[in-house]
């Protein structure tokens, strides 16, 4: 599925770059890169292989747990990537970056509360000749 996604996402990037003529643009963009055009198409290939292994271990997360886990570890990208770019980069942290760092953490915080509540729900549950004994129960025995 990952990879139907991933092609059909490819194809219609393609396409739209073919009708607005934008291919052309590439070979001009890469003249005037100023670390040279060959690691303009370097930076080009390394940005590509590294998406692609981004969304294989997307993939592989939700293979080995669950998607809810996969769209939180996605959560958490989004302000670290914003606070890494102001910290590297010296872009401004504008309301707009704020904005989404907070969103992003309230709702990474808020997936961690939900499962803290639905394991203590749980264990409260639990019969009392289930629980694990207390530690007052270990030191009599």
């Amino acid at each position: 599925m990952q990879i139907v996604s991933s092609v059909v996402a490819s194809l219609f990037c393609i396409v739209g770059m073919f009708v607005n003529n934008d291919l052309k643009e590439i070979p001009k963009e890469g003249k005037g890169y100023e670390f040279g055009e060959v690691k303009y198409y370097v930076v080009l290939v390394a940005i590509a292989i590294m998406w692609q292994i981004y969304f294989i271990g997307t993939v592989g997360v939700i293979f080995c747990s669950t998607s809810l886990l996969a769209g939180v570890i996605v959560a958490v990208m989004v302000p670290v990537t914003e606070i890494l770019a102001v910290v590297f980069y010296h872009e401004s942290f504008k309301y707009e970056k704020g904005i989404v760092v907070f969103l992003s953490l309230w709702g990474f915080m808020s997936y961690f509360y939900g499962d803290y509540m639905k394991a203590k729900k749980q264990s409260s549950e639990l019969d009392p000749g289930e629980n694990f004994p207390s530690r007052n129960q270990l030191a009599v025995i």
